[in-house]
C-alpha cells in the first residue's frame, strides 16, 4: 500500500494486486490489534534494531525515518501517541484506522485494487503480470511486496519467494523470528497460562555469552515460553541448528541477593509454623510455588522453621535464576516475522530495484531484513515501500522520457 501510494503520488498509473478480500490484513494483528506503526526514534536507532543486514537499510531509513512516517499518518488524519519503549500507536488504539487511512489514500489517488493472486511475472519484451483468474496486467515495472512466511492466513504464503526465484534471484532460507520458544521442561505445561511481569530474562549461548537480557513480561504455555520478552529474545537466537541456548528468569530483579535473602528470612520468621507451600505464596504466584519447591527439593508440607540454610540457598538461587531449557522456536507459521528472503546484495539499497531484472522492485519482509519488536519491522515496511514506489515510478518516467 505504501509503495502504491508513493508511486501514484509521482503521477504514474498504478494497480495494486491483493490476494485477500481486504487490504492490510496483517496490520490488523500487529501490536495486539492496535498496530505498532513505528518507533519514535532516529533512523540510526532503527538501523541498530535490525540484527540482519541493517546497513542495507541506511539510505531508505535516512529518506523515510520514523518522523516522516508519523507525519505521513497524521497528514491522513490519524492522530498518534507514543508509549513505553517509544512505540507509536494510533491514538484510537485501532489498527483499522491505519488500514483505512491507507485505503482511502489509495482511493483518492485512483489506484485500483485487483483482488486476485499473481501466478507469474514477465519482465522481458512484453512486460505482464499473469493472474490466477486468467487475466493479465500489462506494466512497465513491478513491485513485489508479498511478505515472508509468517501468518499465512494473512496472505504471506511464500508466493513472493517463488516468483523472485523464477526471476533469477537468490532467496535466503526463511526462518521464524519474533516467535515463541519450545521447552522440554515439563513444568512449563504445569504452569500454562502463568504470566510473569517485571521479570528479567537472560539468554546465553553454549559459550555462556549473554545474547539477550531485558526486563518485561513473559508467559508459560503448554509448549514452553511466549510473551513480549520471549518474542524479542527469539530474534537474538538465530542459530538453533548450531547453537544451544539457555534461558534464565530473575523473578525478583528489584532485589539483589542479600536483600532477597533478608526478605526470605523475614517471611520464614513471621510464618515459622506455616507449611512452605503456603508461606511461599507471599513471594511467588500460586502456579509457580510447587515448581519452586520441587526444584529446590523441599517438601510442600515442610514447616518454615525446619528449613535448612542450604534449602533456603536453593530457593534464593531459583528466585534469582529460574532456568528454562529451550529446544527451538515454534513453527514459522506462528512467527510474527520471517528472517530470510531475497538476498539484499542483489537489490539496489536506494531504489529497491533488482540488480538482475530491470523494472523489478522489492519491499518489506520479502527482503532478507528483520528487526526486533517495537515498531521497527513496520518502519522497514514503510521505508522500503516508499523507496520501491518512488523508484518504480522514476523508472517508468525515465523510460517514458527516453521514448519521447
Amino acid at each position: 500500500m505504501m509503495a502504491a501510494i508513493a508511486a501514484a503520488r509521482l503521477g504514474v498509473s498504478v494497480a495494486l494486486v491483493e490476494r485477500n478480500q481486504k487490504v492490510g490484513r496483517k496490520l490488523y494483528i500487529t501490536g495486539k490489534g492496535r498496530c505498532n506503526v513505528t518507533n519514535h526514534c532516529t533512523a540510526a536507532e532503527v538501523q541498530a534494531a535490525v540484527p540482519r543486514n541493517g546497513k542495507f537499510l541506511y539510505s531508505v531509513l535516512e529518506h523515510t525515518p520514523p518522523a516522516w512516517v508519523e507525519a505521513f499518518f497524521e497528514s491522513l488524519s490519524v492522530p498518534l501517541k507514543v508509549e513505553r519503549g517509544n512505540r507509536v500507536f494510533p491514538a484510537s488504539d485501532k489498527a483499522a484506522d491505519i488500514i483505512d487511512a491507507l485505503f482511502f489514500e489509495l482511493k483518492s489517488l485512483r489506484v485500483p485494487i485487483v483482488h486476485d493472486r499473481v501466478l507469474e511475472i514477465g519482465l522481458q519484451e512484453n512486460k505482464v503480470v499473469k493472474l490466477e483468474s486468467g487475466d493479465a496486467i500489462s506494466c512497465k515495472a513491478v513491485i513485489l511486496a508479498t511478505g515472508g512466511l509468517s501468518y499465512p492466513a494473512t496472505g504471506s504464503t511464500g508466493d513472493g519467494h517463488q516468483i523472485a526465484k523464477e526471476l533469477g534471484h537468490t532467496v535466503i532460507k526463511a526462518r521464524p523470528s519474533l516467535v515463541p520458544l519450545e521447552s522440554p521442561d515439563p513444568f512449563c505445561d504445569r504452569m500454562q497460562g502463568l504470566a510473569l511481569k517485571n521479570v528479567v530474562l537472560t539468554v546465553k549461548n553454549q559459550k555462556k555469552k549473554v545474547v539477550y537480557q531485558e526486563q518485561g513480561e513473559l508467559l508459560f504455555t503448554h509448549f514452553g515460553l511466549s510473551g513480549p520478552l520471549v518474542l524479542s529474545a527469539s530474534a537474538h537466537m538465530r542459530d538453533f541448528e548450531k547453537e544451544q541456548y539457555a534461558c534464565a528468569i530473575d523473578l525478583k530483579p528489584a532485589l539483589d541477593e542479600p536483600a532477597l535473602d533478608a526478605r526470605l528470612l523475614r517471611e520464614l520468621s513471621a510464618g515459622a509454623n506455616r507449611d512452605m507451600d503456603n508461606l511461599l505464596g507471599a513471594l511467588a504466584p500460586r502456579l509457580l510455588v510447587p515448581v519452586l519447591l520441587e526444584r529446590a527439593d523441599i517438601p510442600g508440607n515442610k514447616k518454615a522453621h525446619d528449613l535448612t540454610k542450604q534449602e533456603r540457598r536453593h530457593l534464593l538461587e531459583l528466585f534469582k535464576s529460574f532456568s528454562v531449557a529451550v529446544s527451538g522456536p515454534r513453527p514459522i507459521e506462528e512467527a510474527i516475522i520471517t528472517s530470510g528472503g531475497v538476498k539484499v546484495t542483489e537489490v539496489d539499497p536506494k531504489t529497491m530495484q533488482s540488480k538482475k531484472v530491470p523494472g523489478l522492485f522489492f519491499a518489506g519482509e520479502l527482503l532478507d531484513v528483520d528487526a526486533y519488536t517495537g515498531g521497527f519491522n513496520l518502519q522497514i515496511a514503510w521505508a522500503t515501500g516508499r523507496a520501491a514506489g518512488e523508484g518504480a515510478a522514476e523508472f517508468v518516467l525515465a523510460e517514458r522520457a527516453s521514448l519521447s
